[in-house]
Parts: structure tokens; C-alpha cells; sequence
């Protein structure tokens, strides 16, 4: 057997090079770039193999750790999961910053590979730099952190340790069932340690992305449960887009007549103007899709995990008849709520079941029930979004309007928390299956900038938008600098309204009156209540490289907005809204959302708050 000797980083970053997926007989490389930011414990392991092999991977420069992570999630989401990235950090804090992204990229279930440095294998000092000691097990580092936010974990202690891990890591990252966060952790004189590899290490390796089908009994169960139903409701998950099952949903839709609402993960499987798509469902869904989730006898979740959001916490579907039929590619999923699960991907299971119920289809009356309530709610979104051109801080929605004016199926829209996911989810109108990138699985704020810098580099030449409020901003703005040094001509929009809106919002109804929430100097009573602070987010853009263009007024938003889409460096919009205390013209919330009050207050707001809480949770069911 032929041999090569390389060091373990050299070796890993080779490996690495030759790995790719492949689905319906596309071919790509499974990890497509490195992101790194060098410290002891990498620079002279993964940063000399990637200086060796420059041609081979591409190097991006991150800022932050946490940052690299989300923009290598952002770039595997709109790769469809086929194609990922890997992130290098030296040992100590750039190892535990990870922990977020991870978590992250877990829950989303969206690959990513993480490469930490790690303290000394064989200790030749005790402790070294940044090490954890701790006195009752001396085999622990800050690693270890990752292990319950990974999908696959593993430390690489020896250098012919690294074949195994590395093959299983490709294996978890390519599954369609099992991927997420996949970290090998790297003791820094293990990487730099050299040994006799197997050529066959290397050779190209391509990882079969599966389309499971579904069990036979469970299909015939499935197409029995459809044809019975009388008043069905489809439920589309991100499982929907990571299948690429979008022009197969279409087509069911409209062959059998039943709606097909949207979990925030799911929005945009079907355009805006598809006659069956009703929104969104669940806390922050549409009225549309709500009612029918309330009088559903069959709802049917596709590619969905089903959140606390997407259920009202228990509280939306409340016909006493109703009956779950979950298509999953993991058992896990594909039984909750007690469903008739479907184990399968989303794409051929959809397939298959079409082909069980051909002639079948709703009642007319039902789909004109539908169909006239979706036309209700869209006055209401046309409400919201309609300004005045010479209009001073518009609100939220009315920004959104002004985007939703401008942009086309090829723009991309990129959002993670507070107050905007929500008002997307009940407003935006996505033109495409790619449209509507929301992170709503962790919700993390400091996600939007450096992620759709990852969006950008899987789709060059489209307009790509991080949309952002002013508490998000201050998150994470640290990944501009990469996109000016990588030349990569995304767009951010900058809402400032002065304070934290989505929490401002639920902290007044639960009773603690918005207390913590307004960016305000504090007044002589101990409260946040002065004038807003001086802080300038667009000159602090600027100072990062950004083109920066201020909008006073609606008109110059509107010419704003058009001058960054057709912008070639990174260009941002920064608008003043109304201030995060105000009402935002959106549609209130269509469903509850479980979040406790206080069983006992003095002030007179928590205790109002906790009458309100009591009658909602009385209305709380678990399906069995």
C-alpha cells in the first residue's frame, strides 16, 4: 500500500478537498471553503495545511467565531444542505464561542464542520494557555462544551485516529437525518505531528445524499387518513426546502385542493400567490392559516419539528376530530403530536401520495372558504404596508412594504429575531423557494449579517438583504470587514427604533412593563425612560467599510433601497422607525404563545397579566 506523509492538519485539509455529495445525480463539494481566525492551537496545525493548499480550499477570514459559524449555516441553507463549510478556531474562548453557532446549526439541522484547537494531547505542561483545569478529570477541556450541541463529536488524541473521525464526520454531515454541528476537536500538537498516510485516504469520496421512501403500510394509512378528511390543512416545514420538494408540494396542492400554510422554516414553499398557500400558522401566522388550523380534522406536517410557535403551545388546533399525519425524515419528528407518521423525505413521499389520491379533492366549498379569507388578509397586508411618500420614521411593516415594492424572485431576505420574524411571517409575500431565509429554529440575534454573507457566496449575483433592528445590529456587525475584504455586495437594512421591540411588546403583556427593553439614558427615578441614546449605527457601518445611505422619509427609503440593490459593494439602508414603545400597524398575533406570569405581584399590570395567562392555558390541549 502506497503511502503519503503529511501532518494530521495537512492530511485533514486534503480529505477535505475530496469529499462530495450527491442527489438526483447533482454532484458538489461537501465542504466548499474553511473559515478561520488563528490563534495558539491552530495557526501552526489547520493554518499552515491551509497556506499548503490554498488551491485546493478556499480560505475566509472571519472576526468572530460564533459569526464564522452562522455564516457557514447561512451558506449551507441555501445550498439545500448539499454543500457546507468549516470553521477553524484556536483553543480556549475562539473554541467556546463556537457553542452558539453550533446550537444553532443544530437545531436547524443544517451542516457545518467544526475544527477546534484543543489543549496538548501528550501535556507536556500542565496546564498550558487557556486550559481548564479541573481537579476530578483531568481528560475534559472547553470542547466539551460542544458535545451536547453537535451531532457527531470526537477528540483526535492520535494521528491515525483521524481517519475514522473524519470519515464518520463526513457520513453525520451528509445525512439528511442525522446533520448538524459536527465538531473534531484538534489537540495543537496532534495537528502538527506527521504520519505515513494511506493514499487511499484520499481519494475523491462521494456521499450519496438519500431519498428515503416511505414504508408501505404507513403510505396506505397516509392515503386513507387524506381521503377521509374533510377539512385538511398542510402544514409546510423547512424539511419542504431541504428536499427540494417545492414543485412537488405545488403540484399536490393543487390536485387535491388543500391548503398548505407555512412554519417559518417552511415559508415560501409555495409563492405568496399560489391559490392554495394561506401564510403562516401558529403565533405569528395569518389569520387565514389559523382559523383553519382551529377547525382542522387533518393536519398534515411536512418536514416540520413542530414548535411551541407553530402549535400556539398547544393551543391551535382545537377541533376535538383532529388527527396528525406527520411526513419526516426522522422518526423522531414524524412522530410527534402523537401523528400517523410517514418516515420518509418529503420530496418522494409527496410523490407517493399524490400517486394514492388521484381524483381526490376537497369539497369546493371549502376551498372557496379559503381562498375568500386569503384575499381578506391580504387588504390587511396591503394596510400595513401602505405609507405616505413624505412620511418621517416609518413603522416597521411600512420598511417592509418599501422592500416588498422593489424586489423580484431573485432577492433573498434574511432575518433571525425579534420583532421582524414575526412581522414577516404574518406579511412578507415570498416570490420563491429561497426568498424567505428566517432563522426562527434558535432565533439568534446576531445571526442576519454574517449569514447572509454565507447566503452570498452560495448565490453570487443575487440580491442578498440582512435585515436587522438596532439591538440585533449590536449583536454581531462584526462580519462586515469579511465582506468588504471578500468584495461581497450584500445589503443590510438597519432599522433603529431605539430598543428592543419584539421583547418590548411581550414584556408589556406579561406584566413587566417594559422594563429593560428601551436603548434610553436612565432617568433620576432608576427608570430607561429619557431621551434615546446618541448612538449612530450608520456612521458605526461606515467605520466597517460599509456604503452607508440614510433614509429620512419613505420616498428616500424607496430610492434608498433601489440605489443598494443595484449596488456592488456592500452597501447599507439605515432608517429611523417608530420607536420600539409604539404600536407598528402590523395585525396583532392570530394564537397565543406559553410564556408564564407571575403567580403572585403587587402592580396591578402582572396581575391583570396573570388573569389573561390562567384563561389562556385552560385552552391548552396535548394530543393523544
Amino acid at each position: 500500500m502506497s503511502t503519503r506523509r503529511l501532518t494530521v492538519a495537512q492530511a485533514l485539509i486534503t480529505f477535505l478537498s475530496r469529499q462530495y455529495t450527491e442527489r438526483d445525480g447533482h454532484k458538489q463539494r461537501l465542504i466548499n471553503a474553511t473559515w478561520g481566525i488563528f490563534g495558539h492551537g491552530n495557526v501552526a496545525g489547520i493554518g499552515q495545511a491551509l497556506v499548503e493548499s490554498a488551491s485546493e480550499m478556499r480560505y475566509l477570514q472571519g472576526r468572530n467565531e460564533q459569526a464564522m459559524v452562522h455564516a457557514a449555516v447561512g451558506y449551507a441553507r441555501q445550498s439545500n444542505r448539499l454543500s457546507a463549510h468549516a470553521v477553524t478556531t484556536s483553543i480556549g474562548p475562539g473554541a467556546t464561542n463556537l457553542v452558539t453557532g453550533a446550537a444553532l446549526a443544530t437545531i436547524n439541522r443544517l451542516p457545518v464542520l467544526l475544527l477546534p484547537g484543543d489543549t496538548f494531547a501528550t501535556r507536556p505542561a500542565d496546564p498550558v494557555l487557556q486550559q481548564l483545569e479541573l481537579p476530578s478529570a483531568g481528560d475534559i477541556t472547553v470542547n466539551d462544551a460542544l458535545r451536547p450541541v453537535s451531532t457527531y463529536f470526537d477528540r483526535v488524541t492520535r494521528p491515525e485516529a483521524l481517519i475514522p473521525a473524519a470519515l464518520a464526520a463526513m457520513r453525520v454531515l451528509s445525512d439528511p437525518a442525522e446533520t448538524g454541528a459536527v465538531t473534531l476537536a484538534l489537540p495543537q500538537d496532534v495537528q502538527a505531528e506527521a504520519y505515513d498516510w494511506p493514499e487511499e485516504f484520499f481519494s475523491e469520496r462521494v456521499w450519496r445524499v438519500r431519498r428515503q421512501a416511505p414504508d408501505p403500510d404507513e403510505l396506505a394509512e397516509a392515503v386513507r387518513l387524506v381521503r377521509e378528511a374533510r377539512r385538511p390543512l398542510l402544514v409546510a416545514g423547512g424539511g419542504v426546502h431541504h428536499s427540494a420538494a417545492e414543485d412537488v408540494l405545488a403540484a399536490f396542492a393543487e390536485e387535491t385542493g388543500i391548503p398548505v400554510a407555512a412554519t417559518q422554516a417552511g415559508k415560501g414553499s409555495l409563492p405568496y400567490d399560489h391559490p392554495c398557500e394561506v401564510g403562516g400558522i401558529g403565533h405569528t401566522g395569518t389569520a387565514t392559516a389559523n382559523e383553519l388550523a382551529r377547525t382542522a380534522d387533518l393536519v398534515i406536517g411536512v418536514g416540520t419539528r413542530w414548535s411551541d410557535f407553530s402549535t400556539a403551545s398547544g393551543t391551535l388546533f382545537s377541533n376535538p376530530a383532529v388527527h396528525f399525519l406527520n411526513i419526516n425524515i426522522t422518526g423522531f419528528d414524524a412522530h410527534k403530536l402523537v401523528a400517523d407518521p410517514l418516515v420518509a423525505d418529503a420530496r418522494t413521499a409527496l410523490q407517493l401520495l399524490a400517486a394514492g389520491l388521484v381524483g381526490h379533492r376537497v369539497a369546493p366549498a371549502y376551498a372557496a372558504e379559503y381562498t375568500e379569507d386569503k384575499e381578506r388578509w391580504e387588504y390587511r397586508v396591503t394596510a400595513a404596508f401602505a405609507a405616505d411618500e413624505d412620511l418621517v420614521r416609518p413603522t416597521q411593516a411600512q420598511v417592509l412594504g418599501a422592500l416588498d415594492a422593489l424586489v423580484t424572485d431573485e432577492d433573498i431576505v434574511i432575518n433571525a429575531a425579534g420583532s421582524l420574524p414575526g412581522d414577516l411571517h404574518k406579511l412578507w409575500r415570498a416570490r420563491s423557494r429561497d426568498q424567505y431565509h428566517v432563522e426562527y429554529g434558535y432565533s439568534c440575534m446576531g445571526y442576519e449579517i454574517p449569514a447572509a454573507i454565507g447566503v452570498q457566496l452560495a448565490a453570487p449575483g443575487r440580491p442578498v438583504w440582512a435585515l436587522v433592528g438596532d439591538g440585533a445590529y449590536l449583536m454581531n456587525p462584526t462580519e462586515i470587514v469579511t465582506a468588504v475584504q471578500e468584495r461581497l455586495p450584500f445589503k443590510v437594512v438597519i432599522l433603529q427604533n431605539h430598543g428592543y421591540a419584539s421583547i418590548g411588546g411581550l414584556s408589556e403583556t406579561v406584566g413587566a412593563e417594559r422594563f429593560g427593553t428601551a436603548y434610553r439614558f436612565r432617568a433620576d427615578d432608576g427608570t430607561y425612560t429619557g431621551a434615546p441614546l446618541p448612538v449612530d449605527l450608520a456612521a458605526n457601518a461606515a467605520s466597517l467599510g460599509m456604503r452607508v445611505i440614510r433614509a429620512k422619509t419613505v420616498r428616500d427609503l424607496r430610492e434608498a433601497l433601489a440605489e443598494a440593490r443595484a449596488a456592488d459593494v456592500p452597501t447599507c439602508v439605515y432608517v429611523e422607525t417608530e420607536t420600539a414603545d409604539t404600536v407598528s400597524g402590523v395585525p396583532p398575533a392570530q394564537a397565543w404563545w406559553d410564556v408564564p406570569v407571575a403567580e403572585i405581584a403587587t402592580r396591578p399590570s402582572a396581575v391583570k397579566a396573570r388573569e389573561q395567562y390562567d384563561r389562556h392555558v385552560a385552552a391548552r390541549r396535548r394530543q393523544l
